[in-house]
């Protein structure tokens, strides 16, 4: 199954992980937009900086830390996605309350892994 996911924290940078995830992610076949802080492109897939309007968002997947996830909280939210991935170092437990009172699931998993894995 295709499942359309949200990379936050998206990087032009080759040794960065949420560059990894979005190749990875195109691997396997999944759609994927990508949010970072400036725009650019990681393969075929431009990078946006604003808040845009998604439909039928599966999955977002965390690239940036606690301090930086107030900004986009209320839009992932809004997005309705049927599960948020924290990777490794972007635990927050408001954002994760936040989730859990909206009904949307969430896990801290690694999500390279979880591809290499099939688990994805």
């Amino acid at each position: 199954m295709k499942k359309t996911t949200l990379v936050i924290g998206a990087s032009t940078n080759p040794s960065r992980y949420s560059f990894l995830a979005i190749n990875r992610l195109r691997e396997h076949d999944h759609p994927v937009h990508a949010l970072g802080l400036k725009t650019g492109r990681v393969g075929d897939e431009d990078i946006f900086t604003e808040h845009k309007f998604l439909l039928d968002i599966h999955t977002v997947t965390l690239y940036v830390g606690p301090s930086h996830q107030e900004k986009i909280r209320d839009y992932v939210i809004s997005l309705k996605p049927d599960r948020v991935i924290f990777n490794p170092g972007t635990e927050d437990e408001l954002f994760q309350s936040m989730l859990k009172k909206a009904g949307i699931p969430f896990e801290e998993a690694c999500t390279l892994v979880m591809l290499g894995t099939g688990q994805y």
